[in-house]
């Protein structure tokens, strides 16, 4: 309130004499002005970081180029992923990439179904020699875990992975132990295969940001990968392009890239007709569309802005909201997807004007 208080009075009285000498307007132009110049470096060094990024993985990993940007807006947007196909296509791989394009600490988590909690979050082991209990680290404490086939683990394992997805953090034996920052979790299951399986409760998956599917390769960047031109011998060979730090400044940055008021109003009109569509048993929650917005600000970066526009809430609507709905029966027998049913409501909801 002095702060404010302060400003006023310097606002009122230009003559008035800061603390260093200079009028109080002066200074606190200056202030602003360097403020605005440090929030613009930033944003300029996140896009900069993103295309190093989204260049690298593309280097190593045979995907569509939208699906790259993705995954790295995924990660500046401070989300988890998962990655839904069949076996073959480089879902492990794109998570390997960009972990080391990133330059954070990786770590695999194979589910099978005796995986126990205490294999993933770690497990308090007793010392003889002290008399004490000595902390074991699970796999969760890494930069990047890769929890690969999830939903072959069981409940139990699954909902072990729900308060660090969440909150950053484990409970271990009623003590809590922070987890790295960044920390982001690759979660990879197939979908054609349900044998030994358990299906993932909607709590679960609505802690993931997005969900993408990387299909199959171009033929001519198939033939690549056959003759070993392409693929797992360049991933030894990728250089990190970020690092720890800089992925922690890029989703600051992130947070701070404008979001107009009319776009705002319309991710909420998007939200509100996934819950009156009669297609979907259950529609979009508030958090799917603060989800929405934030990968929607991380993808803006990716393609070198520093603001949302209608095209961007469009091109991610389906993968950061599909996961999140229930189709009803009817809509399953006549084989109509979650993803088809949120792009036909996107582009049924009147996009604001461009300003």
């Amino acid at each position: 309130m002095a702060c404010n208080v302060q400003r006023l009075d310097a606002l009122r009285n230009p003559n008035q004499i800061g603390p260093k000498g200079a009028p109080a307007t002066v200074r606190l132009v200056s202030h602003l002005t360097t403020a605005r110049a440090e929030r613009d470096d930033e944003i300029a060094d996140t896009i900069a970081l993103a295309g190093a990024m989204v260049d690298a993985i593309g280097s190593v990993v045979l995907a569509p180029k939208p699906v790259l940007r993705a995954s790295v807006a995924c990660l500046v947007a401070g989300g988890h992923l998962m990655i839904e196909d069949v076996p073959g296509v480089g879902k492990t791989m794109l998570a390997r990439a960009l972990a080391a394009a990133a330059g954070m600490s990786y770590a695999r988590l194979q589910c099978t179904a005796d995986l126990m909690p205490a294999d993933v979050t770690g497990v308090s082991i007793y010392h003889q020699p002290t008399g004490n209990f000595d902390f074991r680290h699970g796999p969760i404490f890494a930069n990047l875990v890769l929890v690969d086939e999830i939903n072959r683990s069981s409940p139990r394992t699954q909902s072990a992975l729900l308060e660090a997805m969440e909150e950053g953090q484990v409970t271990v034996d009623g003590a809590t132990r922070p987890l790295p920052d960044p920390f982001m979790v690759v979660a990879t299951q197939n979908p054609v295969e349900y044998e030994g399986t358990f299906p993932l409760p909607e709590a679960q998956l609505d802690r993931f940001m997005m969900r993408l599917h990387l299909g199959y390769p171009e033929p001519a960047d198939e033939a690549a990968l056959v003759t070993g031109t392409a693929g797992a011998a360049s991933l030894h060979a990728l250089q990190p392009v970020a690092s720890e730090a800089a992925v922690r400044r890029s989703i600051a940055a992130a947070e701070r890239v404008h979001v107009d008021v009319a776009i705002a109003d319309y991710v909420v009109s998007v939200a509100t007709a996934t819950r009156r569509d009669e297609r979907l048993l259950l529609g979009a929650s508030p958090r799917a569309g603060l989800a929405l917005v934030r990968a929607a600000r991380a993808w803006a970066l990716t393609d070198g802005r520093d603001y949302i526009l209608a095209d961007d809430v469009v091109d991610l609507a389906p993968v950061v909201l599909s996961h999140r709905v229930v189709v009803s029966p009817a809509a399953r027998t006549r084989s109509r997807s979650a993803s088809d049913i949120i792009a036909e409501i996107v582009e049924r909801v009147p996009a604001p004007p461009l300003r």
